[in-house]
């Protein structure tokens, strides 16, 4: 004795299979948008992948102030890391490095209006008083082959990411050069140094 199924049980299935198949790839689509919104679309709250005159910042602009105010230890590992990943054919450009204390605070003034209070600000602008951009302490890296490049390889250079939420941000660590990365802060406002 052999069973059927009947046609309309099968069309049932083949519905319910469509439906999931469906499902998971809006939830793929999501997942990659969501990366790509993470990582790529907001590498800083500014326009300054360009510099002056619209040019390119990169890491070897020494007479570009956003790279020659830098703290020395961190110019020179962002540079021989941005040599190194050329040797892959990934270009870092320096979306920010060094700011003046005036630069950071249009930059929070900006966040405040942007995010709609000093709170969610800070998850993402820090003050002149606190900001390692405004010492030279840290560099904010642009294009996503770079970040991501930077993120696998920076350790070798004393290069980390600090926070989760800001991919392209990374400051001098000497001690990850043997000892890797120290673990990330979620967001500027569980940094210890970040508070007045």
């Amino acid at each position: 004795m052999t069973y059927r199924t009947s046609p309309r049980v099968s069309d049932r299935r083949s519905q319910r299979m469509l439906v999931i198949a469906l499902t998971l790839i809006v939830v793929a689509l999501v997942g990659v948008v969501g990366l790509y919104l993470v990582l790529v679309a907001p590498l800083g709250p500014d326009d300054s992948l360009v510099g002056p005159d619209s040019e390119v910042v990169t890491a070897f602009d020494d007479d570009n102030p956003t790279v020659a105010k830098l703290e020395p230890q961190l110019r020179d590992a962002l540079q021989r890391s941005a040599a190194d990943a050329e040797k892959d054919d990934v270009f870092f450009q320096v979306n920010s490095g060094w700011r003046s204390a005036e630069e950071q605070e249009r930059l929070r003034s900006d966040g405040v209006a942007e995010y709609g209070s000093v709170e969610e600000a800070s998850r993402w602008v820090a003050t002149a008083e606190t900001s390692p951009h405004v010492s030279g302490d840290a560099v904010d890296v642009g294009s996503f082959d770079a970040v991501v490049w930077l993120s696998e390889h920076g350790a070798r250079y004393g290069l980390c990411q600090i926070y989760d939420n800001e991919a392209w941000h990374f400051e001098y660590r000497p001690d990850a050069i043997t000892s890797g990365c120290p673990p990330k802060y979620f967001d500027p406002t569980e940094d210890p140094r970040m508070q007045p």
